[in-house]
């Protein structure tokens, strides 16, 4: 009786090794990283498409909300951004450059770490959105890690190998 529970514990084993062998090459080859790039990306281009009202001009809302909504909240403050035009143009140029950095995959780990700054910026500037700012932080952290995957431009120029 011993021998045939054994048995199929190796088995069992052995199997769970080999799927989890089978999805480890799937997803870290390309999938995951190239998930990891797309998700992270996506919030930050929404957000710098809702500051712009057309090529380098920004529309009054993002200035206001730099101006008079968004403040830091640091020890003995929340404090007001300082230069709230040039933050709103900084942020908004930011949003939609480096997003497109991750999406094609070049400069990927420049452009998850820029992310990863944008993110803790807006941890201090929205405290109360910290479940969905860990999720960022964790995805530009992996991305920094671990690269882009084999599916990036990246790959392509040499700038990272496999």
């Amino acid at each position: 009786m011993t021998m045939v529970n054994t048995g199929r514990k190796n088995s069992l084993s052995a199997n769970v090794q080999r799927t989890n062998a089978m999805a480890t090459h799937i997803a870290s080859g390309w999938i995951a990283p190239t998930v990891l790039r797309l998700a992270l990306a996506v919030p930050f281009w929404r957000s710098g498409v809702n500051k712009w009202d057309g090529f380098l001009q920004l529309n009054p809302t993002a200035i206001y909300l730099f101006s008079d909504e968004f403040k830091l909240h640091l020890p003995g403050g929340p404090y007001s951004y300082p230069a709230p035009g040039l933050m709103a143009f900084v942020s908004g140029s930011a949003e939609i450059l480096l997003p497109i950095l991750l999406v094609v995959g070049l400069f990927s780990r420049a452009a998850a770490l820029a992310l990863f700054g944008m993110t803790l910026v807006v941890q201090l500037t929205v405290p109360d959105g910290w479940p969905i700012h860990i999720t960022w932080a964790a995805m530009a952290l992996a991305l920094i890690a671990w690269g882009p995957g084999r599916f990036s431009l990246d790959r392509v120029a040499g700038i990272e190998r496999a």
